[in-house]
């Protein structure tokens, strides 16, 4: 999460100066067979046996998992969700506010319908958070959650000792210059930064920054805003189920101990929270170290 912000403040400073002439968003993606649609989300599930619900984070689809959800479904009943909007489909109710409340909503409801109390939730980024609130939210629903690179509070890693008082006026800004990108070409520019700024690898940066100019800019300023706006914190202590933290890190980058040291501190206050550290990785683990992922993956569903 602390890549994915720092590319949202490098990108809307960057905006203005490389915009070019409007043209139409791009064309919304078909609808696919077998895809459950609710407001806020929509729902692909593959596979059979005990339930695991995978969530991604800011502007990414569904695909952000492909590395390791075929393999999952041999054993498991997959259930791949995407946010309304980050997949060049339809944004649904997204334009509105209350959108990570709305997907919370959405997932209490799917689990519901389909009987699966107790799911293992695995959530990158923005959608670690949604995990969160989920679990706190709703505790039935959650048996245990794997956070892939995602604070309680994300605020807390670029302003110390910040509120989300204090972010508001940084938040709305990232909102009103992110969703200015809509109906104009995403800039190349922009989508390098995204791409730089949220993997290591040549080939997982030009990955996220196709996806991120897929995704619907309204929903993802709206997005950033909220998850700005949502500090944790404070309910980590009511979350009972037992909580897994992956953070990345590189040696380049300060090494493993100060990054770790900074989500133990975020997370201190949930009762069964492990934090581990995946070496040489951006944000997206999973496309820059996609074996020690799967190996976390595989570790935290046999735990």
């Amino acid at each position: 999460m602390i890549r994915r912000i720092a590319f949202a403040m490098l990108a809307t400073a960057s905006i203005p100066a490389i915009l070019g002439a409007p043209q139409a968003h791009a064309a919304v993606a078909p609808a696919q067979a077998g895809l459950i649609q609710m407001d806020h989300i929509s729902v692909q599930v593959i596979g059979k046996g005990s339930p695991v619900i995978l969530i991604p984070g800011l502007s990414s689809p569904r695909a952000v998992w492909d590395g390791v959800a075929p393999e999952l479904a041999k054993t498991h009943a997959v259930y791949l969700v995407q946010v309304n909007g980050f997949g060049g489909d339809a944004p649904g109710a997204n334009l509105g506010t209350g959108m990570l409340p709305g997907i919370v909503a959405d997932l209490h409801k799917l689990i519901a319908d389909k009987k699966l109390g107790g799911a293992a939730v695995v959530g990158h980024s923005m959608g670690g958070l949604v995990a969160l609130m989920l679990a706190k939210a709703h505790p039935g629903d959650v048996g245990k959650a794997l956070i892939v690179d995602a604070l309680p509070f994300v605020g807390s890693a670029f302003f110390p000792g910040s509120t989300v008082d204090s972010v508001k006026p940084q938040a709305g800004a990232m909102r009103a210059q992110m969703a200015g990108l809509y109906g104009k070409p995403f800039p190349a520019a922009v989508g390098q930064a995204i791409g730089r700024q949220n993997a290591l690898k040549p080939e997982s940066q030009t990955q996220v920054a196709a996806w991120s100019a897929a995704a619907d800019m309204r929903v993802s300023a709206q997005a950033l805003y909220e998850d700005l706006q949502t500090d944790m914190r404070p309910d980590l202590a009511g979350i009972a189920a037992p909580v897994t933290v992956l953070v990345p890190w590189t040696a380049a980058r300060g090494g493993e101990g100060a990054v770790l040291d900074l989500y133990k501190r975020e997370y201190a206050g949930a009762p069964k929270a492990s934090v581990k550290g995946v070496a040489e990785s951006g944000h997206f683990i999973m496309l820059d170290q996609p074996e020690a992922f799967r190996a976390a993956l595989t570790a935290f569903l046999a735990g």
